[in-house]
């Protein structure tokens, strides 16, 4: 399991994303055995834990740039309920 999660530290988002996919339709398919399957469920939640981490560090780096009082344009941080 300590493999898995260095390798999966080595991966990009959308690397991790694929897989996580990838991962998911195997599991879907049914034609693993009960082992097989356990492990990659077990990557499974430690991929998807990854990219909501990664997601959630994006959003708060993301600004969302409005309008100031004097017409100049102001940074600020994004809430996730301005959209």
């Amino acid at each position: 399991m300590a493999e898995n999660i260095k390798n999966i530290n080595a991966q990009s988002f959308e690397e991790m994303l694929a897989e996580l996919e990838k991962i998911v339709s195997q599991l879907e398919n049914g034609e693993a055995t009960l082992e097989e399957a356990l492990e990659m469920y077990k990557k499974g939640t430690l991929l998807a834990s990854k990219c909501g981490e990664l997601l959630d560090n994006a959003e708060k780096q993301i600004k969302i740039l409005v309008n100031g009082t004097n017409g100049e344009m102001t940074e600020n941080d994004f809430a996730g309920n301005e959209i």
